[in-house]
């Protein structure tokens, strides 16, 4: 027998969404104790809509203006105060369910800053590692998206934080190749936006990111707790930092022969 409208939790989960049918439906299930869904598409070609109309979700095309945006743009058509941010390719847990519905009954905190379990080479990893967190669970009033951030797009929040060890499941980074195509995507769009902000490249950090990023994780973060898993995921990071790195040497390269360039074209006709 399926719940009533008002019992259900008192929360607007808002999701952004394009070419998502493999995920979404684990997604959507898993959040139907909560009052309301709202799925923003940005163009999906496959049953991603369809998919989400079926389980309740309500689906609303908006084309695609970034991250950033898209995410704000999704939380404006939230009715609840309380709101929580998913991704297409992650899964509520019980447990965090349960943080949730005690979490909203309080008035101390304006958000809930919660651990994110990756799956990975058919794993999820071990709660004796480092979990990264994420800010998912806010009031909508006293948050606002760092526009600029072209990804990693985490909301600028005001006002107190609670920290839960409760996580949620992510199955965006299951394999090494999927891993990879996201990393070199990401690499991309954090450079570039490292660079619009006038962020100058530095050699120094460019030899150095790269192994002081896998001590991080595979030691600091204790993914070596992982075996093998830990290792390549470590490695993995590893070349991201250095790719982000990397690819704003290149813009600020690629800016300087423009300019060079066009200063001699100037020249030459003056």
């Amino acid at each position: 027998m399926s719940e009533n409208v008002s019992e259900k939790i008192p929360v607007s989960v808002f999701i952004i969404t394009q070419n998502e049918e493999q995920h979404i439906e684990n997604v959507i299930k898993s959040c139907q104790q909560f009052d309301e869904i709202i799925v923003v598409d940005s163009g999906s070609t496959d049953t991603t809509k369809q998919i989400a109309e079926s389980l309740g979700a309500k689906v609303i095309h908006n084309d695609w203006p970034g991250y950033a945006k898209q995410k704000q743009y999704a939380m404006s058509l939230c009715k609840h105060d309380w709101v929580l941010n998913l991704d297409a390719d992650e899964e509520l847990t019980a447990e965090f369910i349960h943080e949730i519905k005690n979490f909203i009954q309080q008035d101390e905190y304006i958000a809930l800053k919660c651990r994110r379990n990756d799956f990975f080479l058919g794993h999820f990893f071990p709660r004796s590692i480092r979990l990264p967190t994420n800010t998912r669970l806010f009031k909508k009033d006293h948050i606002q998206y760092y526009l600029d951030n072209l990804v990693h797009e985490g909301p600028e929040i005001k006002g107190k934080i609670k920290h839960t060890p409760a996580a949620f499941k992510h199955y965006g980074y299951a394999d090494i190749e999927t891993l990879s195509k996201k990393y070199e995507y990401y690499s991309s769009l954090k450079a570039q936006e490292k660079f619009n902000k006038g962020k100058k490249p530095s050699r120094l950090k460019l030899l150095l990111v790269a192994p002081l990023e896998f001590i991080r994780v595979y030691l600091i973060y204790r993914y070596c707790f992982a075996g093998l898993r830990g290792f390549i995921f470590a490695k993995l990071s590893a070349q991201y930092a250095f790719l982000k790195e990397a690819k704003l040497y290149s813009y600020h390269q690629s800016d300087k022969h423009t300019y060079q360039k066009n200063a001699k074209q100037v020249n030459k006709h003056d």
